[in-house]
């Protein structure tokens, strides 16, 4: 295995350059729906062929996870970039391996919606919908504005977002700027306590729609919040998010900098403790870092932060399971952090 290790180290440094990274703008479309495969797509999958095959034989998640959620049965789902893969407690299962080869899936994010399906979301090849016996596919074909899926998220209204296409159960919507949005380049979306529609652009800016009008959000400074990767409403009502210049909290009227550390995923917990990954500094590489910002002093100048893991690869998702442990992605897989053990599950130890 040892012998392979180069091959793998260079696939995984592909895989940086279209992950959590905070600068990303461009990434490659889907030629699978086709049955195609562009030159530039070959020469990657033949160097990254010993990756597929660990991934496909591996009985844990090995590559990126960008995102991880709990189902409603307590399973956490994690969304790999070579797989999406449900853990029960005591085994994981590679949910997606029958529907698409590992390689050129790319899965971010995966979501369990309030009917009990299953979406899975993906790089370059659109999404897929899951209702535990049969697996649907969609691509543009079908009417998605684009087969790259960073995102999905079920509004009120039942709807599912992924990027800027809203999918009503038939048909799919799709917003551009002609329909008056900022940008065409929609990433992230949450809905807030009010009904206000937050939105986060890939490479631009971020933007909220009150039900008739869309405002691009500035701090007192006049600058735009740019590049957002994630974004919470807190117990409070209070909106937190992360652009390239740190942690930013929203109480309705006063945007706060509470920290420069970069945020590309954020949680609020059952104590309302703040957790948090990305690096150190957001505008450039450096040590990743989960964060713990303590809710005692969430709106002090200076919250006490509590450094619970710190690598050199990235970190991504985030999620507090039903137990009370924290599930946080890596740049080769997931960990689990119960209080005091952080278990790395891709180690002989974390099979067990």
């Amino acid at each position: 295995m040892i012998k392979y290790f180069p091959v793998y180290t260079l696939f995984l440094m592909l895989v940086f350059h279209t992950s959590c990274g905070q600068n990303q703008t461009n990434v490659p479309q889907d030629n699978i729906s086709k049955g195609l495969y562009s030159e530039s797509q070959l020469k990657e999958n033949r160097a990254g062929n010993l990756a597929v095959s660990l991934a496909a034989t591996s009985k844990v998640p090995i590559s990126m996870v960008r995102h991880v959620k709990q189902a409603r049965n307590g399973d956490i789902l994690i969304a790999s970039y070579l797989g999406v893969f449900r853990y029960d407690g005591k085994s994981f299962t590679n949910i997606t391996s029958k529907i698409s080869s590992p390689r050129f899936s790319s899965f971010w994010d995966v979501l369990e919606d309030r009917k009990g399906n299953l979406w899975f979301a993906s790089q370059d090849s659109g999404v897929y919908y899951y209702n535990g016996k049969d697996f649907q596919h969609f691509t543009t074909k079908d009417g998605l504005s684009s087969n790259t899926a960073l995102h999905i998220y079920e509004d009120k209204a039942d709807n599912i977002w992924f990027g800027a296409s809203r999918y009503d159960g038939k048909y799919f919507r799709n917003f551009t700027t002609k329909d008056g949005f900022p940008s065409n380049s929609i990433r992230l979306l949450l809905e807030d306590k009010t009904g206000k529609l937050w939105f986060g652009a890939q490479g631009d800016n971020m933007f909220v729609y009150d039900g008739k009008t869309f405002t691009v959000l500035k701090n007192k400074d006049g600058k735009a919040f740019n590049n957002v990767w994630s974004i919470i409403e807190d117990k409070k009502g209070s909106i937190w998010f992360g652009d390239v210049d740190g942690l930013w909290r929203y109480d309705g009227s006063t945007f706060t900098k509470v920290s420069q550390r970069g945020a590309s995923a954020i949680i609020e917990d059952k104590k309302g403790n703040i957790w948090t990954t990305g690096e150190v500094n957001p505008n450039g590489f450096g040590a990743w870092k989960l964060l713990r910002y303590d809710q005692k002093s969430l709106y002090n100048e200076k919250p006490a932060v509590t450094e619970i893991m710190s690598v050199e690869k990235m970190l991504c998702g985030i999620l507090e399971a039903s137990d009370g442990s924290i599930w946080f992605g890596s740049l080769n897989g997931v960990y689990r952090y119960d209080g005091k053990t952080i278990t790395d599950f891709k180690s002989a130890a974390g099979q067990k």
